[in-house]
């Protein structure tokens, strides 16, 4: 965990134990300050792509639990990274080969073979970015699926 990381190199440092205590993706906030948030149900398929730095540094359990509240029939993808990797995919030459051959892998293949119903969920932006780039299709936030939830129960 990023927190356990950041306390180990800096076990003494006031500022660290501040950061590691409030560095929190969306579905971490919401477990630790909305644990009973009870959005809409959404009836749909969704596939997720977990951004990298959550999978090995904060945890993706928080956003797995998030999605499961919403109803959504969703399969996370084993996908790896994007390929973006920050800058890294936009560079010419080697690294954006590279880039397009990760997202090759699984996740392009997987987003092109979706129905135009099924949600794409996709948190990093710069998996966002590899995914609108490369296919025809715009995938959301967490924040996005929540608001998107949250609307169809609107007057």
């Amino acid at each position: 965990m990023f927190r356990d990381e950041l306390l180990e190199l800096f076990p003494n440092d006031e500022d660290a134990k501040r950061l590691a205590a409030h560095t929190l993706s969306l579905g971490g906030f919401l477990a630790r300050h909305a644990p009973s948030l009870a959005p809409p149900p959404l009836k749909r398929q969704a596939i997720v792509h977990g951004h990298c730095h959550d999978k090995s540094i904060l945890g993706f359990d928080d956003t797995r639990a998030v999605l499961d509240r919403t109803g959504l029939d969703y399969t996370v993808l084993d996908s790896g990274c994007c390929g973006m990797a920050g800058a890294f995919g936009y560079e010419r030459g080697a690294h954006y080969r590279v880039s397009i051959a990760s997202a090759e892998r699984v996740l392009l293949p997987a987003v092109r073979s979706s129905t135009a119903e099924t949600l794409i969920i996709a948190d990093g932006f710069s998996c966002r970015e590899q995914i609108i780039q490369t296919t025809n299709r715009r995938p959301m936030h967490l924040a996005e699926v929540l608001k998107v939830a949250l609307d169809q129960e609107a007057p």
